[in-house]
């Protein structure tokens, strides 16, 4: 699949409003054209790509290319939520990248046993943002090749 033809969806789970903010006028700044939607807490993210409570619509029309993952979110521990990603067949091929502020050895090292793509630790300036996102879409909407029929569909919410 060429994303770079095709609508995609990076789907965000994180309780920081000015974090999802910035990474948004990020993707903006770098003229990404994709759909980017939040989540606040890891209960929603499996709502989500499980299409429950209010994410449950049988319209769906967005592929997920990949989920950014915070680890310090209310309720569930983004670990625990990868580990529930990772032992789902229908989830278990979406790659999940943990974006976070834990410079934790044993965090890096859980996220990693648990199936996680990758491990960013959050920019702490603008520049040091977009250089990571531009970065980051480049390996995963242009040199990265992930299978066509692995692309999930998503829920058509109006909240994003």
């Amino acid at each position: 699949m060429d994303v770079n033809r095709d609508n995609f969806t990076i789907l965000m789970a994180d309780d920081d409003d000015e974090e999802a903010f910035l990474f948004k006028e990020g993707l903006e700044e770098c003229n990404f054209n994709c759909d980017l939607r939040r989540v606040p807490d890891g209960k929603e993210l499996m709502d989500y790509l499980l299409g429950r409570d209010k994410y449950a619509d049988p319209k769906k029309d967005h592929r997920l290319l990949f989920i950014l993952l915070d680890l310090n979110m209310p309720g569930i521990h983004g670990i625990n939520v990868l580990i529930e990603i990772k032992s789902m067949p229908e989830l278990m091929h979406i790659p999940v990248i943990v974006y976070t502020s834990s410079r934790d050895e044993e965090d890096v090292r859980q996220c990693y046993a648990s199936g996680a793509a990758g491990y960013i630790i959050k920019p702490e300036g603008w520049e040091q943002l977009i250089n990571m996102i531009k970065i980051l879409f480049s390996y995963w909407a242009r040199i990265v090749r992930l299978p066509e029929g692995e692309l999930i569909p998503l829920p058509i919410t109006s909240e994003a």
